[in-house]
């Protein structure tokens, strides 16, 4: 059977790639560039949520198992993604 944590992490990257579908068909139906760019923008913000999301779920899932200093390391590589990104 699978875990809690793995079935949490499996669906909100469904609904995030199903989200990213769309999102793609609404553009091909605007057919508009200023308004696509709109679209983007908004998939910009549902990324990083989601990777802090399933990144969460993961660690509480690992907690058991893990210790706090690993933990501590796996969020500071998230922290450091999101610097690299934005700069």
């Amino acid at each position: 059977m699978w875990e809690k944590a793995i079935i949490g992490m499996a669906a909100l990257r469904l609904m995030s790639g199903t989200l990213e579908i769309l999102a793609a068909l609404l553009i091909l139906k605007v057919n508009q560039v200023e308004k696509a760019l709109l679209i983007n923008s908004g998939l910009a913000l549902v990324g990083p949520i989601v990777l802090l999301t399933t990144t969460t779920i993961g660690l509480v899932g690992m907690s058991d198992r893990i210790s706090f200093w690993k933990m501590a390391w796996i969020f500071t590589g998230v922290v450091c993604i999101f610097i690299g990104v934005r700069k």
